[in-house]
């Protein structure tokens, strides 16, 4: 009995890493990584970032673009949620440099 609850287990198993690999295929095309996000992580040694802050700006709006949907920018709250994100952030990352 309990053998047969196993291999209905691991059956189970089966099915639901299928579906699980179909729900990342789909969420990752939504998710692709821009040319823009590629160069702000890696940047190209010639070409120095001359506001990094404007490119994190931008690189959050492009995320929120991408999570919810291209409508969100005609929100009139829309640069009050980037403005939140991007305190959060510098927030973060004041905080990690104090500790530091």
């Amino acid at each position: 009995m309990k053998n047969l609850k196993n291999i209905k287990f691991v059956n189970g198993l089966k099915s639901l890493g299928v579906k699980v690999k179909w729900f990342l295929f789909t969420e990752l095309q939504d998710f692709k990584l821009t040319s823009d996000y590629i160069n702000y992580i890696c940047p190209d040694a010639k070409k120095k970032p001359e506001n990094q802050i404007e490119e994190l700006r931008n690189l959050v709006k492009q995320s929120l673009v991408r999570e919810f949907s291209p409508k969100i920018q005609d929100m009139k709250s829309f640069d009050l949620i980037v403005d939140g994100v991007m305190h959060k952030i510098q927030k973060k990352s004041l905080e990690k440099e104090l500790k530091n």
